[in-house]
């Protein structure tokens, strides 16, 4: 059986620099940093205080209050992105579906962690005033596969629903493994991503613990800063990105618009540490995600990196970009927009996939902020500080995650 091609036709976003795509996007080239001091819970007593927060979201244009509190906030980011992606592809919905098209629209939406702060409430309020004080909605409410759910009943969509869970790689192995519905046959059309909102007592407590988070509390715009010198961590972030995966010839019979073609799509595990990552793994997700789309090194323009601002982390990716693409490592522009918007956990690959669709689109690089001293030890070009045009036509996106879980997607132009 011959693979199908998958192209993407719609975009969303919910995020800590905008809340549409839009507006994010345009954000984004300005290297205007999303980070801040940590409103959502008193932070003071944390040794970081500091997050990529979504501000000013309206969570009534999307539900009713009484339908919002059967829901965890990464749910409320997940089906924001996911109405934005669907509405910008023009994809029918309900009953304009028709039973037939239904069923060959599904979802694979995730999440890295899931209902956290939900969790974290309901405790407290059991804690303090017994049982009869939890919620019936307390599992639904925080289980990671009521994204998808949610959007399948918003919409109507009745293909293949499900989540996948992978830790930090959790938005861009949905959109792969919603590519790989597509191409074989199991639906047409796919609105996959990611969602986290895990900026809580907890959330920021187990990474401060674990000793991942910057502590450059004074100046939260610069803390994220990939591939410098000073980088002493990462920074939290939350949101969702979601993305309307098409096949080839179904998006051309109905007019739509094809912003790329997902053509490659590469895992591997470092069957290592739990925590650190090695170089071994992230190669040979690369080499896969390349050998899958049927191109060679020296026809990758752009990465968009996994780039969180850790110092072990940056300096392993760097050496598994040039382990991948050899000399033509060189010659490859890459950027973090973590440098922005923060880590945004199980959501990062569906955002900055939304991303690296948009600079094949608009042929436009995006920067990697805040970075001033770049270490030796990281020695490719970075994109540094300032957006780049310049023609593209071919880009990689990498994620990794926990349990050295990799991941890669190969984007193209067309």
């Amino acid at each position: 059986m011959s693979r199908r091609r998958v192209v993407v036709t719609g975009l969303g976003c919910v995020t800590p620099v905008g809340n549409t795509v839009r507006e994010a996007w345009a954000h984004i080239l300005a290297g205007r940093s999303g980070i801040g001091p940590i409103t959502r819970f008193d932070a003071s007593a944390f040794s970081c205080r500091i997050a990529g927060e979504v501000k000013g979201f309206d969570l009534n244009a999307y539900m009713t209050p009484k339908d919002a509190r059967t829901m965890d906030a990464f749910i409320h980011f997940g089906i924001a992105a996911a109405e934005e992606a669907v509405l910008d592809a023009g994809l029918p919905t309900g009953e304009a579906l028709g039973e037939e098209l239904a069923t060959r629209i599904g979802c694979i939406i995730g999440s890295g962690i899931g209902g956290l702060p939900l969790i974290e409430n309901t405790h407290a309020e059991l804690a303090s005033r017994g049982p009869r004080r939890i919620t019936p909605f307390f599992v639904p409410a925080s289980i990671i596969n009521m994204v998808a759910g949610h959007v399948s009943m918003r919409f109507g969509f009745k293909g293949p629903n499900l989540s996948v869970v992978t830790a930090c790689t959790t938005g861009l192995h949905c959109i792969g493994e919603g590519a790989r519905k597509i191409e074989y046959g199991d639906a047409d059309v796919i609105v996959a991503g990611g969602t986290e909102a895990t900026v809580s007592p907890l959330g920021v407590g187990g990474f401060a613990a674990m000793r991942a988070l910057s502590t450059r509390n004074d100046d939260p715009e610069s803390a994220s800063r990939p591939w410098d010198r000073d980088r002493d961590g990462f920074v939290l972030g939350e949101g969702a990105g979601v993305v309307v995966l098409e096949e080839y010839e179904h998006a051309r019979a109905r007019g739509a618009k094809i912003y790329a073609e997902l053509s490659g799509y590469g895992m591997s595990a470092d069957a290592g540490h739990i925590t650190a990552p090695n170089m071994d793994g992230p190669r040979r997700a690369m080499l896969a995600a390349m050998r899958n789309a049927g191109i060679n090194a020296d026809e990758v323009d752009y990465l968009n990196a996994h780039g969180t601002s850790t110092p072990l982390g940056d300096v392993n990716e760097t050496n598994a970009i040039k382990a991948a693409l050899g000399d033509a490592a060189r010659k490859v522009v890459v950027s973090s927009t973590k440098s922005m918007t923060g880590h945004l956990l199980g959501g990062a690959g569906g955002i900055e996939s939304v991303f690296t669709i948009l600079a094949l689109h608009e042929q436009k690089v995006p920067p990697t902020i805040n970075l001033r001293d770049q270490d030796p030890e990281c020695d490719l070009d970075y994109c540094a500080n300032v957006a780049r045009d310049m023609p593209l036509k071919v880009a990689l996106k990498n994620n990794f995650g926990f349990g050295g879980t990799n991941g890669t997607l190969v984007f193209r132009r067309v």
